[in-house]
């Protein structure tokens, strides 16, 4: 029995506070065709434990799992292997939370490891500091772009086309409640990306510039001549990476001058796990814009007989001390999935982050070189590190991803369900390649593929 301590007297005297006429104006921003207009439809009130734990049994048995089928799926979630101790030290008691501690000095282990964490974010992205993680990738994107808004005092920010299509509505749905302007664009289907173009789109009103990097159809550009052109005219350079191991083959975003650096942080330490929970990544290459970043530090000191210790600093967030004027209305970070990418960076190390993401692009160029052998196939990229985009003749990508799955074939993402309406990114597929695909799982695809583009649409 659910337990609801309210009445529904008391429920009409917070509607009448708040000023709304009914609990359903509570949800007028969420889209009607989203709304339920009453009970889910064929659905039991009530059933059994036992008859419920048959029937979700049998729901998963459909499922076809990322472990037992040649995985070619990307597009911001990649399939990495989890060393196994990773998981044996996250459940070790001085670091079991998924929440920052409100009693923070008392947590050493947690701060330390915060802090160490903040440390190889920082190095990874080429920054000068990080911060001490947010929710996921995208969320990241947008707490940049209000970042930048408030260091250039600028409302215009300008999205490559590029950007992965859900970090892109993310920053707009959040620009709707902020007043920012928010110009994007959908990806050219072309070899190099358009960064003239980009370029061309800066003007005096730019606060920012968001490219990602690698791009949403695995492109590697130089982003030095956007970071130019954006500084040129007073606007910040925001780099998004979702796939940090391929900071192990090539040059940082600070490198080449992105002044503010955010990501997905899943692809190390983190598994698949349906979506989420997940790891936002948050840097800053000029130390002087720290005061202005999201979320929250850790910072290292010393106690009054010289000990080394940790805190929390600058968690300048709603509920601390700035309220209204808080960075960010954050209230809380990825604790525990940061812990599990700070293990498994430990682990590896610079050596092994540069070896893994080496293997990753000797595998990725394999089934570039053999994909691209198949009639009706046809790579786009000429430069990507484990994930690129190849155009298919005849039926639409999406169908043929979905005649895969029927066949026992992960065999990628369709760009024409990430762009919906774009006809042309509807044969368009981007294909992820990891240490985790094998040779066998390579020629399994270029197999299905042949057979696949060959056969007329239904």
């Amino acid at each position: 029995m659910r337990y609801l301590p309210l009445t529904d007297t008391d429920r009409s005297d917070m509607l009448v506070k708040i000023g709304a006429d009914s609990i359903d104006d509570l949800f007028v921003d969420v889209p009607e065709i989203a709304r339920l207009d009453g009970p889910i439809r064929d659905l039991p009130m009530h059933a059994s434990e036992m008859a419920v734990e048959r029937h979700m049994k049998h729901l998963a048995g459909k499922n076809l799992a990322a472990g037992d089928a040649p995985f070619f799926l990307g597009a911001g979630a990649y399939r990495h292997h989890v060393p196994a101790s990773v998981d044996t030290v996250i459940q070790r008691g001085e670091f079991l939370t998924a929440y920052t501690p409100y009693q923070p000095e008392i947590a050493q282990g947690t701060l330390q490891m915060l802090f160490e964490f903040q440390t190889q974010v920082a190095k990874l992205y080429g920054c000068a500091v990080a911060n001490a993680s947010l929710y996921d990738g995208s969320t990241a994107c947008w707490e940049a772009v209000a970042m930048a808004t408030r260091v250039t005092k600028r409302k215009r920010a300008v999205l490559s086309g590029a950007l992965h299509p859900h970090y892109a509505q993310v920053v707009k749905t959040m620009a709707q409640f902020t007043g920012d302007e928010i110009a994007d664009s959908a990806p050219a289907i072309q070899t190099e990306p358009d960064l003239e173009g980009l370029i061309a789109r800066i003007d005096d009103e730019t606060a920012c510039v968001v490219v990602q990097y690698p791009d949403i159809l695995g492109r590697v550009s130089d982003l030095s001549k956007v970071a130019e052109a954006a500084h040129a005219k007073g606007a910040l350079l925001v780099a998004v990476n979702t796939e940090p191991v391929a900071l192990g083959a090539i040059k940082s975003p600070g490198e080449l001058g992105a002044d503010i650096v955010v990501g997905e942080g899943q692809s190390i330490g983190v598994g698949l796990q349906f979506g989420g929970p997940y790891l936002g990544l948050f840097a800053v290459r000029n130390p002087k814009h720290v005061r202005q970043m999201p979320g929250r530090l850790c910072g290292e000191t010393s106690d009054a007989e010289g000990k080394r210790g940790y805190v929390l600093t600058l968690s300048t967030r709603e509920q601390h001390i700035r309220r209204e004027k808080a960075t960010s209305n954050i209230c809380t970070n990825s604790g525990l999935c940061a812990l599990a990418f700070s293990v498994h960076m430990t682990l590896l190390g610079e050596r092994g982050i540069r070896e893994l993401a080496a293997e990753n692009h000797r595998l990725a160029c394999l089934a570039a070189d053999r994909l691209d052998k198949v009639p009706g196939v046809k790579v786009l990229n000429t430069a990507f590190f484990n994930e690129f985009t190849v155009m298919l003749d005849g039926k639409p990508a999406r169908e043929i991803v979905r005649e895969m799955a029927d066949r026992g074939v992960l065999g990628g993402v369709s760009l024409g369900r990430l762009y919906p309406g774009v006809e042309a990114l509807e044969h368009a597929l981007l294909v992820a390649v990891t240490e985790m695909t094998t040779e066998d799982d390579i020629e399994t695809l270029a197999t299905e593929l042949e057979a696949l583009v060959k056969e007329p649409a239904q």
